[in-house]
């Protein structure tokens, strides 16, 4: 059926004319733009606006299915398409999904039903919790309120947490966490930093689990009754002048009088502290129409204002938003012995190196590999986990094999690595195995930087890459341009001394496609 639903925050009719469903995803056909809920079985498992998040083909709107969502998708379900702000049903159709011919069930391992949040992350959404399930969360609200209090801040609900009391008065159906806040009294971020660090190491003591995010942000880890893990964000801000910056999304107008006192919300029947004026806290970080419930909603910081968050805050962080994460490898497992022919290749033609650096090491073979003949062998990886069964093993056979994390996205961790890599005995080499693929523009410029800094009077620096590769479309990365990867090279002093076209297998990176298709090997020098 296609039906018509009216929003309830304009009194708005919304109509859609005309909906398919395969195993691709949904085209549609409808007036305006406004979200949608996806049901299967009457439980909500998604949300997206017609327009703002589809795809136009042919005159009609294409909604892919959300690629953490495709391996459930083989079944049977009732699937209802309903307006979000009326609750009314656009269109209603038992589909057929995949070859299954059971019921779709978008669950866990244990059988908990699970949604997607306005990150697209799949979750335990609140909406699928119990009251009961969620009293460790309130209390671990209240505990952690009263230790950040305890501690000289004065914290208050924030972000969804804040917006499903001040609009529902209890936790948002399509949210996963919860959300605290607090605005320093100091003003220069350092400052600021080092009081976030001195909070989070009373919660360490207080025994709670501590992730963090930057250096004004981390995560409280607190169970539910049934053992689940459920995130408390603390998000640390200060005040600029007439500015209001508070990690992770906000830096807006703002008067301290919205601040101070503070007043009270109530969440599933708690009493908890907020901002004197709450409203102008939502607007800024939902916008003037925050009141108008957006199960899809998309933060669009503004340049300026993420560029200066990064700056102070995040540092270490960048890079984190899934573009390496789609990269990660080998999750900490022993490194295989036999090497890369990479990196055969490379020690064959550099018979008197000393010093060997492989960026993005992954498990560490290569750098174990070359210790054992003699290298003082250096591994970078943006996940340590990944290499630290081979930096024990380096240890215990006192090899000169070393680890260290490094982030091609962040110029101040590139040029510590640099200055200390720099200093070692030369001839110095740097290689690169298939990294440039996994990277952005910003992560390849540093890569040549740190490259040209080590080996620069030295030594070289070996590529290995391919210009097309299925794992970077995937992870939404642009394509590997060599000629543009020419330019960066010779922008920075450099020159490409050899280019190897190779039709041939190699090794696969870990965890990705170890079909053999063309690629490239550059020597890349600099004497400037």
């Amino acid at each position: 059926m296609n039906g018509k639903a009216r929003s309830g925050g304009a009194g708005e009719a919304h109509t859609l004319t005309s909906v398919t469903i395969t195993d691709e995803g949904l085209t549609l056909r409808g007036d305006g733009d406004f979200p949608i809920d996806v049901m299967f079985d009457d439980r909500r498992i998604f949300s997206f606006w017609l327009q703002r998040d589809t795809e136009v083909r042919g005159g009609e709107n294409v909604h892919l299915w959300p690629p953490v969502l495709r391996r459930f998708l083989d079944g049977t379900t009732e699937l209802a398409l309903v307006d979000h702000v009326s609750g009314d049903p656009l269109h209603v159709e038992t589909v057929q999904l995949g070859s299954g011919t059971g019921r779709i069930a978008v669950e866990d391992a244990q059988g908990n039903p699970m949604g997607l949040d306005k990150s697209l992350r799949l979750s335990r959404l609140f909406t699928s919790r119990s009251a009961e399930h969620l009293e460790p969360l309130l209390d671990a609200i209240g505990t952690v309120l009263g230790a950040l209090e305890e501690a000289g801040v004065k914290p208050f609900l924030a972000y969804g947490t804040l917006l499903g009391a001040v609009r529902d008065g209890t936790f948002i159906g399509h949210d996963s966490d919860a959300d605290l806040a607090y605005v320093s009294a100091h003003e220069h971020p350092v400052d600021a930093i080092l009081e976030s660090f001195r909070l989070h190491r009373r919660l360490l003591a207080m025994g709670y689990e501590i992730v963090r995010h930057s250096g004004l942000a981390f995560k409280v880890i607190v169970r539910e009754s049934d053992g689940s893990p459920r995130g408390l964000d603390v998000f640390g801000g200060l005040m600029r002048g007439d500015t209001l910056y508070l990690m992770g999304e906000v830096g807006h107008p703002f008067s301290s009088a919205w601040l101070e006192p503070r007043s009270e919300v109530t969440l599933a029947g708690r009493v908890f502290p907020a901002p004197h004026a709450p409203e102008h806290l939502l607007e800024a970080m939902y916008g003037p129409g925050w009141r108008v419930p957006d199960p899809a909603y998309k933060f669009e910081t503004p340049e300026a204002v993420r560029r200066r968050l990064t700056g102070w805050f995040r540092g270490t962080r960048v890079g984190l938003d899934g573009r390496w994460e789609r990269f990660q490898r080998t999750g900490g497992r022993m490194p295989d012995r036999d090497p890369s022919k990479l990196v055969k290749w490379v020690l064959e033609r550099e018979p008197d190196l000393r010093t060997a650096v492989d960026i993005g090491c992954g498990s560490g073979r290569d750098v174990m590999w070359l210790a054992r003949r003699g290298v003082d062998a250096w591994g970078l990886d943006y996940f340590p986990r990944d290499f630290r069964a081979a930096d024990r093993r380096a240890a215990k056979k006192g090899l000169s094999a070393s680890f260290e994390w490094m982030n091609l996205d962040e110029l101040r961790s590139v040029l510590v690595m640099g200055a200390t890599l720099s200093r070692k005995p030369g001839p110095r080499i740097v290689l690169a195995r298939h990294v440039l693929e996994a990277t952005d523009a910003v992560g390849r410029e540093n890569l040549l930087r740190l490259a040209k800094m080590v080996t620069r009077g030295s030594g070289r620096l070996y590529l290995q890459m391919r210009s097309s590769d299925p794992e970077s479309r995937r992870a939404g990365l642009p394509p590997l341009a060599l000629e543009r990867l020419r330019a960066q090279v010779e922008d920075l002093g450099g020159t490409v001394l050899e280019e190897h076209e190779l039709d041939q297998h190699e090794q696969p990176v870990a965890g990705r496609s170890s079909a053999p298709t063309p690629f490239s090997r550059w020597v890349v020098t600099w004497d400037r």
